[in-house]
């Protein structure tokens, strides 16, 4: 039977509150992770994303590159590949959604 992070989270011992919130950021790391290819897939540049998020060039470019304050994407990978499972990453955009690593 495969567990879910939940579960996991659940049988271990700890505070419930310092685990959803690092769970909730582990999370938003995962969501930006390679955002780069799909934002050249529909055709945008990096200044198109920064003028309607209101934010730098440098700033998408960073992001694009896993300049975050948290857990890298990479560490959850290899964490994953630690424990003989893969990372799955997906964006929705509108009605589709896109499996992106």
């Amino acid at each position: 039977m495969v567990k879910t992070l939940d579960d996991l989270l659940a049988e271990r011992r700890g505070n419930p509150e310092a685990q959803a919130a690092h769970k909730k950021r582990m999370l938003a790391e995962v969501r930006a992770y390679k955002l780069r290819e799909l934002r050249e897939m529909l055709a945008l540049t990096q200044t198109d994303v920064a003028e309607t998020l209101s934010i730098s060039q440098k700033r998408v470019s960073e992001i694009e590159r896993g300049q975050v304050d948290f857990t890298k994407v990479d560490t959850l990978r290899r964490y994953a590949d630690a424990i003989g499972g893969s990372l799955r990453v997906e964006v929705q955009v509108g009605d589709e959604t896109y499996l992106i690593a």
